[in-house]
């Protein structure tokens, strides 16, 4: 049994491995386009692997960020008593790496879905806000976005595009506070409106498209898992086996995550 102790929730934990027969991968992009067309409710739940392809890496990994950079400068306790020293590492690794990269063919594809009625929402454990800028309507980001800034005092959100990041630390123009990116440092919880809308939309849903996510991270990794647990079909599209492959994925599609979007997008508009 899993305990997700920040909301208080039991999931049962399958320990056996699912046997999948092997098929063509043209059929299984068939055979993935049917269960989405038959859904009356598809919830995508998407991690780094989808926003790869717009230029921005993953903290974890081989090449992850965190290879690079000190986790510390993301801890809410080491930013508050050091926010000037985090700001330079901040600015570099979210705002000035990745303040050209824009949204993939994989994003495109989720957009359209959702406008063509054939996905009811994105939850997304990325911060980069490029769902919303490919066209989604309905996005809960479970860590928060980066796109914005939020003072810790009086609660006034900023848009980081009005600020000028030259001067660091940004300070809120009502009490001078320094401001801090509206994503989860280590240390935070989850935002409440985003985790129970993402829950509640696993517990709906008919079809879970996974994209990108390895399940390492929890609670989020708990989404996919809880829909599962609700009777979904899980659609896995990842390069490689990840923690979800041999627990709930009832088909994995290998491969980039544009190229295997594009090709199911063929079968559905």
């Amino acid at each position: 049994m899993l305990y997700d102790h920040h909301m208080g929730i039991r999931f049962k934990k399958n320990i056996t491995f699912k046997t999948k027969k092997i098929m063509p991968a043209n059929i299984l992009i068939e055979k993935s386009a049917e269960h989405i067309i038959k859904s009356k409710y598809t919830v995508a739940f998407t991690g780094a692997g989808i926003s790869v392809e717009s230029g921005i890496p993953p903290f974890r990994g081989k090449h992850g960020l965190w290879n690079r950079y000190n986790p510390e400068v993301l801890d809410l306790s080491f930013y508050l008593e050091n926010p000037v020293h985090c700001w330079r590492f901040i600015r570099e690794i979210f705002y000035d790496f990745f303040t050209d990269a824009t949204p993939n063919d994989a994003h495109l594809v989720l957009a359209k879905m959702e406008e063509k009625g054939l996905l009811q929402s994105v939850v997304t454990q990325n911060i980069d806000n490029l769902h919303q800028e490919a066209g989604s309507k309905t996005v809960h980001e479970f860590h928060g976005n980066s796109k914005r800034l939020k003072c810790l005092k009086c609660g006034k959100m900023f848009d980081v595009t009005d600020i000028d990041l030259k001067n660091i630390p940004p300070k809120c123009d009502e009490d001078g506070e320094i401001l801090k990116p509206d994503f989860i440092f280590f240390g935070e919880g989850i935002p409440r409106k985003a985790y129970e809308n993402s829950f509640a939309d696993a517990e709906n849903a008919e079809v879970c498209i996974i994209v990108g996510s390895t399940g390492e991270v929890t609670p989020a990794s708990f989404v996919p898992r809880a829909a599962k647990q609700n009777g979904a079909t899980i659609i896995e599209i990842n390069p490689q086996e990840s923690l979800f492959t041999n627990y709930i994925t009832d088909v994995h599609l290998k491969g980039k995550a544009s190229e295997i979007l594009n090709q199911i997008g063929n079968h559905l508009f």
